[in-house]
């Protein structure tokens, strides 16, 4: 079996044309989508992911700030930028960067967040929402999956979605989108973690596996049925002989699959791709409701 490699780039460029026009209609409004974006202290990932969505955003014509602020910055230095952002009527999208300093109360300072503003969807409310199947803001790494599963035809409706992982940015959510009466949703849905008895079991039994449990090659051929559809979130640097002294990998040991998977996401190259443009999508959605609302409070 030749297997198919889901790659995002193509995916993320079609979503980005047909977010222009959106953007240039708010535009002619006067609205430009601007996203906040707090960084605390110096993490090297959160830095480049950072560059990454500012670079994204002005090529899109949006606007993007971002506050840095130091490792050492108290709680509540952090939650009176947020409040101020919140008041911002310029400001449509905040996101706080993962993962925090330690000292910081990561979940206090996400719930501060505006649920209006909430473009990473990690409010209870908008999770909520999400559960109820009525989402406001989709988080971006499942929405992304969504995207490349819909892009390339994979089928998702009656079939056994195996999910390995339960974090609240993509195990959890993946879970209550695949088994909503979506679109891309309608699956039975098994989600596995650090408690799973015999892992294999499960996947070998999955129609569709999302790898998002940061455990670099887990995921081995021997623990899949032919003919799996094979989503890999994970992203774990490995270090190596080579220039760069590292190499990225993802969840799945990708060269043990291949000829058996019918299709699988590479490492990198892959969900990467998606996340910003997902984001980007939500800072729109959070514009567009904005202009909206002031509409309506007029």
């Amino acid at each position: 079996m030749d297997t198919l490699l889901l790659k995002g780039k193509p995916v993320a460029e079609h979503i980005r044309q047909e977010l222009t026009e959106r953007i240039q209609g708010l535009k002619a409004d006067g609205i430009t989508p601007n996203l906040a974006a707090i960084i605390v202290g110096g993490d090297p990932a959160s830095k480049v992911y950072v560059k990454n969505k500012a670079r994204a955003f002005e090529k899109m014509d949006c606007d993007s700030r971002t506050y840095h602020l130091d490792k050492n910055a108290s709680e509540n230095e952090v939650l009176d930028l947020i409040h101020e952002l919140n008041q911002n009527m310029e400001v449509h999208g905040i996101l706080v960067q993962l993962p925090l300093p330690r000292h910081l109360d990561s979940k206090k300072i996400l719930h501060t967040v505006s649920p209006q503003k909430d473009v990473d969807g990690f409010h209870p409310e908008n999770l909520g929402l999400l559960l109820e199947g009525n989402p406001k803001f989709i988080p971006c790494t499942p929405h992304g999956i969504l995207e490349i599963l819909k892009y390339y035809n994979i089928p998702v409706s009656g079939r056994h979605a195996v999910i390995v992982g339960r974090s609240n940015i993509v195990g959890k959510p993946m879970f209550a989108l695949l088994a909503q009466k979506f679109e891309m949703g309608n699956a039975t849905v098994t989600i596995c973690h650090t408690g799973t008895k015999d892992l294999d079991m499960h996947t070998k039994q999955a129609d569709i596996i999302i790898a998002a449990a940061g455990s670099p090659k887990m995921i081995r051929g021997d623990m899949v049925k032919e003919g799996v559809d094979i989503i890999d979130v994970g992203i774990n640097r490995i270090e190596n002989d080579s220039e760069k002294g590292y190499a990225l990998v993802g969840d799945v040991d990708t060269d043990s699959v291949m000829g058996i998977a019918r299709s699988v996401t590479p490492v990198p190259g892959g969900v990467g791709p998606m996340t910003i443009t997902m984001l980007l999508v939500n800072t729109v959605i959070a514009a567009e409701n904005m202009k909206e609302f002031a509409v309506i409070s007029h």
